[in-house]
């Protein structure tokens, strides 16, 4: 029984004292003097018991689990880990093994590094020149003080995202509704910015602000839908009375050469026949010059006096 007793010590000796070269290698002063201190009266302890003989050294291999169970903390690569000793907050511990102070002398509290996302449900916003709309967004942040994230705010998640909703009702109703649809990169420009100042007291960092979508009642939407096609209709005239003008301009410089240039007139007058000779039809035209009938007319005139 003595035999057995020493051998069951000797593996729990062994943990212990693994433990205690973890402890070293963290460079954790504290929790070495601690490891040692108990190990050392936990295997004083034991030996006695061994050597006197007593099944109470096979109740005292609780005490290892207890004490040094409890101890292990391992923290992944995208988290850290807010260290509590007796209540106060100490240190950050860093990704893999870690080892703090049992029976609840110690607390830890991990927090997320990775980049988080909050749908921001949908906001009913009332626009500087009063129209109702109803906007929804996504706000990108992620941690960058742990200790700020756990001692000064219960919950950072929910607080940036009711700050979220809160920022943008206000931002959006100081703006037209022509500067939130046609200025949109801006707006979320100032939303970053504005969230990202609230909640650096809280160790947060918002990367990213976007508004996902706006939807206006639909008589509003009938109404832009109105002004859009006005804006095309007015649009269009405005083209074609610029494209007569510029027409006119040029009908009368070539009037201007022809009337230089008499001549002129009777190539119009063959380009025309030529025209018209492509397509197939029974009509044929004759060009007949103003200075034949000006003959016929003065004759006429002079015939009459007489």
């Amino acid at each position: 029984m003595t035999t057995i007793a020493f051998v069951v010590v000797g593996v729990a000796l062994f943990w212990w004292i693994l433990w205690i070269v973890i402890a070293v290698s963290k460079k954790d002063a504290g929790l070495t003097v601690f490891l040692l201190a108990t190990g050392a009266i936990w295997t004083a302890a034991e030996i006695f018991l061994a050597l006197a003989g007593g099944l109470v050294v096979f109740a005292l291999l609780v005490v290892p689990i207890i004490i040094l169970a409890p101890m292990l903390r391992i923290v992944t690569e995208y988290e850290r880990g807010v260290l509590f000793r007796l209540g106060r907050q100490k240190i950050i511990l860093g990704p893999g093994l870690n080892l703090i102070f049992p029976l609840g002398i110690d607390l830890v509290r991990k927090i997320d590094l990775r980049t988080f996302t909050i749908d921001v449900p949908q906001q009913e916003v009332i626009t500087k020149d009063n129209v109702p709309a109803q906007v929804d967004a996504v706000v990108y942040f992620n941690v960058f003080d742990p200790a700020l994230a756990v001692v000064k705010v219960a919950s950072y998640v929910n607080s940036t995202s009711l700050l979220a909703q809160t920022i943008l009702r206000s931002v959006l109703g100081e703006h037209d509704l022509d500067e939130m649809l046609s200025k949109r990169e801006e707006l979320n420009h100032i939303l970053r910015k504005l969230l990202d100042e609230a909640t650096d007291p809280w160790g947060i960092k918002v990367t990213a602000v976007e508004i996902k979508a706006v939807e206006l009642p639909e008589s509003m939407k009938r109404a832009m839908a109105r002004q859009a096609e006005a804006e095309r209709e007015r649009r269009a005239k405005v083209i074609a009375a610029d494209g007569e003008y510029q027409a006119s301009e040029k009908l009368t410089a070539a009037a201007k050469i022809i009337g230089e240039h008499p001549a002129a007139i009777q190539l119009r007058y063959l380009q025309t026949l030529a025209e018209i000779s492509v397509e197939k039809n029974s009509t044929v035209l004759f060009p007949l010059p103003m200075e034949i009938l000006r003959f016929f007319d003065s004759a006429a005139r002079e015939k009459a006096r007489t």
